[in-house]
């Protein structure tokens, strides 16, 4: 109120505030419409009636009460920028109303800007500013900047102390002293369990797991065994690799008892059902990961139900709905971690569909683009499904048998070719699994990883997700601690993931590339991906094959040797930081970020000499295309010694069926076919099986899917 104002002003205000404390909202009307007639310039009033109005409605007209505010605010002629006095501090409150408008919206980023410039102006011991306060370290969490969240944690910590020694005194309300203090205390109680579990969430994000076992300790002292402490305890158990006791813990916390989403906004059986999930994922049980994530959706999909929010019309969204509620669905964080959880379980069509569900709301996500991207890669590799699954290797090279006797001939498997068109007839901008399509997502990939140096935090976008994957330091100090690419709904990317990002949508683009039979393009991805300053041995010996296959494609034989030089193969180790393995959004502080020994079923070149040794086949080939016929032979009996007579490829046994009828040895050829065996002084032990092709480097469930696609040199040599 204005220091003008008249006693009855301010009685009619206490009774208006007294009404609308008791949850009389007419009689608090009442009291507003006589105010207004007293003081007609005051646009507090107005804001107040707006505020009771709204909570007669059930607090289901946000939309409008975001524009009555929005209205105020243009009648004060203040921009939020423009706050920088005490001056402005009595339009604090129409401030803050917006920062949780823009909060419940899921605005994040405008929230913040409005909190940040509300935190420099309050009065420290108010209520107010630790509501403030709290409303910041909230945001600070959703969108990943766990190390803001603590220093503002400190601070009111500090003012908390502070406070309780001067026993409330900041509170002007003419209480006695006595229940005013009672009061206090109460309230520093209550903000002190509540500091704790923001910490833990915090430190969950940072992945500092000795400064969250304290903290765990105060949350179960100061909570119990209430639902969100058991969560916590959950997710930090997770953390560390106890899976079998973050399950137990889980199951321990009664759900049943929670008050729900309309009154919460929090739907905890979705929450329940979803962490499960995430945990059996760690655990490398993907089965009954996605189980538990098709229950967390359908909890979700109940949850809408309920409340009304069938529709996605913007018309509609925000009335009819308790603003806490309008937080609730989790629809497409719970569809983000089925993609990711059928990609590994070698499911790419039904990933895609989940995924491009997923990327309507989180396109901004290059992570997201680049899994999408091997969904269409693995929907696409074609024979190699079979090839992996041991059919007799002759297949391989033997189609049939035709005539019989002195006309009997041998009919040789053909090899897969380039340039298929796989969606012939139609745009490549649909979105289906297609290679044409994949090329599209990986191309949005690299356009959304900067360049050279990374946004400042305060510059990300918006995140739904209250946990996540900070740095592994526990501290996150330094200039890097502070820089991250968002990547909603997982974890923002530190500097060094998004380079192993970089390189892994470079190999993808590579193949992708070759699939389609854009040599050039191809080769231009593999110069940038060998280009590229931290790049792991398995993406070095990829990028080699890759610029090879695209040179001989271009008849840059010369080239393509070079690359193929065994010696560039001197390390085929992943080399990459754990954060570049897959994580799921989860509302619940759970993200699955222990690999857990899981293995992807992949055979990818496990050593040196047996990628030296596939380096030494495709030599042979290039050479064979020069006309080189004992160079070619040479590097193939040397790769033949270096590996597995099973390992050996049926291409490679082709190459020295052509080098011997080169030779005009008719007979030594036909018995390779016959033995399936390279060289007949190789003692055959069984029955090789079929060359089974590289995978992709494992942290990727499907980065380059068939780091061989079958060489263009192996074709032609075939079609002389």
């Amino acid at each position: 109120m204005a220091e003008s104002s008249a006693d009855q002003e301010k009685e009619m205000a206490s009774n208006a505030h007294e009404a609308f404390t008791a949850g009389k909202y007419d009689e608090c009307m009442m009291h507003l419409e006589s105010l207004q007639e007293l003081n007609k310039e005051d646009y507090k009033i107005l804001m107040n009636k707006a505020i009771a109005e709204f909570y007669k409605s059930g607090q289901t007209t946000t939309g409008t009460l975001k524009q009555t505010l929005m209205t105020l605010k243009s009648q004060v002629h203040t921009a939020v920028e423009d706050i920088d006095g005490l001056d402005d501090v009595e339009n604090s409150i129409l401030y803050y109303n917006q920062a949780i408008i823009h909060y419940h919206m899921r605005q994040y980023s405008e929230a913040i800007v409005i909190g940040e410039k509300l935190y420099q102006f309050l009065e420290p011991f108010e209520k107010f500013a630790q509501a403030v306060c709290f409303l910041l370290v909230d945001l600070y969490l959703l969108t990943f900047q766990p190390e803001k969240a603590l220093h503002l944690l400190a601070v009111l910590e500090k003012l908390t102390v502070q406070g309780n020694n001067k026993n409330g005194k900041g509170e002007n309300t003419g209480r006695d002293n006595a229940s005013q203090k009672a009061e206090f205390t109460a309230m520093v109680e209550a903000a002190k369990s509540k500091m704790h579990q923001y910490k833990v969430r915090a430190y969950i994000q940072m992945k500092s797991l000795k400064a969250c076992k304290r903290e765990i300790k105060s949350v179960m002292n100061t909570a119990g065994n209430s639902a969100p402490s058991l969560f916590l305890k959950s997710n930090f158990e997770y953390l560390r690799g106890n899976y079998r006791k973050a399950i137990k813990l889980l199951n321990s916390s009664n759900i049943a008892e929670h008050p729900g989403p309309l009154k919460t906004g929090e739907c905890v059986r979705c929450m329940f059902w979803n962490n499960l999930g995430c945990i059996h994922f760690a655990m490398g049980k993907h089965n009954l990961g996605i189980f538990y994530f098709k229950k967390a959706l359908q909890e979700n999909d109940h949850t809408c139900a309920q409340l009304g929010d069938g529709s996605n019309g913007q018309s509609k969204k925000f009335t009819g709905i308790p603003m806490c509620a309008l937080l609730a669905n989790k629809r497409h964080e719970l569809l983000y971690n089925c993609g990711i959880q059928l990609l590994h379980l070698g499911r790419p069509l039904a990933a895609f569909e989940c995924l491009m569900e997923a990327v309507q709301v989180y396109h901004a996500n290059p992570r997201l683009w680049l899994r999408l991207a091997e969904c269409c890669i693995a929907a696409n590799k074609g024979s190699s499904e079979q090839e992996n699954k041991g059919l007799p290797s002759k297949k391989g090279i033997v189609q049939s048998i035709v005539g019989q006797g002195y006309h009997r001939k041998i009919v040789l498997a053909s090899q897969p070719t380039q340039n298929t068109i796989y969606s012939e007839g139609q745009s490549a901008a649909i979105p289906v699994a297609s290679m044409e399509f994949a090329a599209i997502c990986l191309r949005n990939a690299l356009l959304l990883l900067p360049e050279t140096t990374l946004p400042d935090a305060r510059e990300q976008q918006p995140s739904l997700d209250s946990s996540g994957e900070g740095s592994d330091a526990a501290s996150g100090k330094g200039q890097e601690g502070d820089k991250f690419l968002p990547a909603a709904p997982s974890s923002p990317l530190r500097k060094q993931e998004v380079e192993n990002l970089r390189c892994s949508i470079l190999a993808c683009s590579a193949y992708v590339a070759l699939a389609l039979g854009d040599n050039l393009m191809a080769l231009s991805h593999s110069e940038k991906l060998l280009h590229q300053p931290k790049l792991s041995g398995s993406l070095k010996f990829l990028g080699h094959l890759y610029a090879a296959e695209a040179l001989i494609s271009m008849d840059r034989i010369s080239d393509a040797i070079a690359h193929l030089n065994p010696d560039n193969v001197t390390d085929v180790s992943l080399g990459v930081s754990p954060s570049e393995q897959d994580q799921g959004a989860d509302k619940g502080d759970l993200e699955p970020v222990e690999t857990s020994g899981k293995q992807t079923p992949l055979c990818y070149p496990s050593t040196v000499n047996s990628a030296r040794a596939m380096m030494l086949f495709n030599l042979g080939s290039a050479y064979c295309l020069r006309s080189e016929y004992e160079k070619a032979r040479k590097c193939l009996h040397q790769a033949a010694s270096m590996v597995n007579t099973k390992e050996i490829p049926p291409e490679a046994i082709l190459l020295g069926v052509y080098l011997e009828l080169q030779n005009g040895n008719t007979q030594l050829a036909l018995q390779i076919i016959k033995r399936n065996q390279l060289l007949p002084s190789l003692k055959s032990t069984s029955s090789p099986d079929l060359h089974k092709k590289p995978p992709p480097p494992p942290y990727q469930p499907s980065a380059p899917l068939q780091p061989i696609q079958v060489p263009s040199s192996f074709t032609q040599v075939q079609r002389k």
